[in-house]
């Protein structure tokens, strides 16, 4: 009786405000067709149409719906998974039902919205497709932001297990091999051999969990739309605004049909006719003349006079066919990785970073004629050749270790110094300009230093370098005078190395004695020191050179 009795008075309130609910703010519930019931919790049912107007901050409201159905004031907590939609009729609008947030109190009190758009993306729902596995392009480096795929290993139906290879990716510095992470089977490659300026995150393929899924796969295509979620749905003040803004727009249209304003007379040229035929004859711009006739007029006299200094005879009047000239013939050459990121950071080092050089002979004389002695000891034990390139690394790294303020970086906060010495190898290759690392220099034998200077040159040749085969240097060495015989260069500092060292061509020079009939012969190599003057001082590099062009000059003390 105590409820009924609170039925009854609350329908009589109802009855007699019904122009205070219309009035008020208060929580919209979306029209549901006959088919298309929400359900609460199993509480209770909406059977029917439905537009219910409910005053909020009302603890004791309630409302009653077509068909029986109600709500109370007694209705539990909302759970958010609860709510849900039933397909609506053929006609019907597609609507989900949406909880922003915990329920507390009733559902006719807190946020229940029906927003209308897509329910929430599934794993496969709307395509009907079984679970799968999207495969995205890796990061294979830190300063990778897009691949090339240059072949897959695997085919499509194949099965694939962890650590297996996948395909080979080239990156911004590498070719390196990717692998598969779960088990499966490869369901679709959506980017081929040979696929290029691949996003980092892209999907470039599809694993499946069973075998017999592979074939529902044959005509897939990423969705644009699945992978970026349409924004929320306009709301209704939305149309009026855009009308309203389009009114104005015509309102500005008459100000650009406006006339221009007439050229002054002032800015006018005057001339004779016959100046006028003798200037367009000879292609001679009225402009670049100044008038000797009246009121600063240009007659023949000035045209001739303007000719006269620039060579040319008044009696002949050449033209010159602009629409003859030969078109040229080339080749567009699309950018690789390496050679995208090789612009890019050499542009950003000689933009960011204030180089300045410092140039200085070596004798090498005393160094050519260890290396020969060495040379006879390696062939003998059936090692390695060691070149004038390793002798030259061992010097750097020697002179680093004596000089450590060389050995650092820059940093905007403070300047850091390595305490290892690992020198970066500049190599050449026909895919583009490698830099692999050879590490602690400064502790390593001169074999062991020729051994991996070879063993690196050689992966770089064959695009198979790994990230850890050149990253991580601190100092670096490029060489164009052994190979090339170029005598000195300057080269371009390799962020965020604070130094490099370009290396010239040994060649022989006449050295005056004490009489005049007194020379000499010897052996030099020019080299050159790039460093950032942020980091290196002018009197700190010419120290690192001068220690340098000690242990060239004296090799057998980077034997100590």
């Amino acid at each position: 009786m105590t409820y009924a009795s609170r039925i009854l008075h609350q329908s009589k309130r109802l009855r007699y405000n019904h122009d205070v609910f219309q009035h008020d703010r208060t929580i919209l519930i979306h029209w549901f067709s006959n088919s298309a019931w929400p359900s609460v919790d199993k509480v209770d049912d909406v059977s029917k149409f439905c537009h219910t107007s409910l005053v909020p901050g009302d603890k004791r409201s309630f409302s009653t719906f077509p068909g029986g159905g109600c709500l109370s004031r007694s209705c539990r907590p909302v759970n958010p998974t609860a709510i849900s939609a039933v397909r609506p009729k053929e006609n019907a609008p597609r609507t989900s039902m949406k909880l922003h947030a915990p329920t507390v109190g009733t559902v006719l009190n807190r946020g229940l919205s029906c927003p209308r758009g897509n329910s929430t993306r599934s794993f496969s729902t709307n395509s009907g497709l079984p679970p799968h596995q999207e495969i995205g392009m890796p990061s294979l480096s830190p300063t990778m932001t897009e691949g090339n795929i240059a072949r897959w290993l695997k085919k499509e139906g194949d099965k694939v297990s962890p650590g297996e290879v996948l395909c080979e990716v080239e990156t911004d510095k590498a070719t390196v091999e990717m692998e598969c992470m779960e088990e499966g089977y490869l369901a679709k490659i959506l980017l081929g051999d040979g696929s290029s300026g691949i996003k980092v995150g892209e999907v470039i393929a599809i694993t499946v969990e069973e075998e017999e899924d592979v074939a529902k796969f044959k005509d897939y295509k990423p969705s644009t739309s699945d992978a970026a979620p349409s924004p929320s749905v306009p709301t209704a003040p939305t149309p009026p605004k855009e009308e309203i803004a389009e009114v104005p727009v015509s309102s500005p249209e008459p100000k650009v049909s406006k006339p221009s304003t007439p050229i002054s007379a002032e800015n006018r040229i005057f001339a004779s006719p016959l100046a006028k035929k003798l200037a367009e004859d000879h292609n001679v711009p009225l402009s670049n003349i100044k008038g000797t006739g009246p009121s600063g007029r240009i007659v023949k006299a000035d045209i001739e006079d303007y000719l006269a200094s620039r060579g040319k005879e008044v009696s002949q009047a050449p033209k010159f066919d602009t629409t003859a000239v030969a078109a040229l013939d080339y080749m567009d050459i699309p950018h690789s990785q390496i050679r995208k990121v090789t612009a890019s950071r050499l542009l950003q080092s000689k933009q960011t970073i204030p180089h300045y050089y410092l140039t200085v002979d070596t004798l090498v004389d005393k160094l050519m004629e260890l290396r020969s002695q060495l040379n006879s000891v390696q062939e003998a034990s059936g090692g390695k050749r060691i070149s004038v390139n390793d002798l030259v690394i061992k010097a750097a790294a020697l002179a680093l270790r004596k000089v450590p303020q060389c050995n650092s970086s820059w940093t905007n906060d403070y300047i850091r110094q390595y305490h290892n010495v690992n020198i970066n190898v500049a190599v050449q290759t026909d895919n583009g300009l490698y830099v692999p690392v050879i590490r602690d220099v400064d502790k390593k034998g001169l074999s062991n230093i020729a051994n991996e200077v070879k063993h690196l040159a050689q992966k770089a040749k064959e695009n198979s370098l790994k990230p850890e085969d050149y990253e991580g240097g601190t100092f670096t060495v490029s060489n164009l005078g052994g190979p090339f015989g170029i005598k000195q260069f300057c080269a371009i500092i390799n962020p965020p190395q604070s130094g490099i060292l370009a290396v010239g061509s040994a060649e022989k020079r006449v050295i005056p004695g004490t009489g005049p009939d007194q020379y000499t012969f010897a052996s030099f190599m020019s080299v050159t020191l790039s460093c950032d003057h942020r980091v290196i001082d002018g009197a700190v590099g010419a120290e690192w050179l001068k220690a340098f062009k000690g242990y060239i000059e004296n090799p057998e003390s980077m034997l100590l």
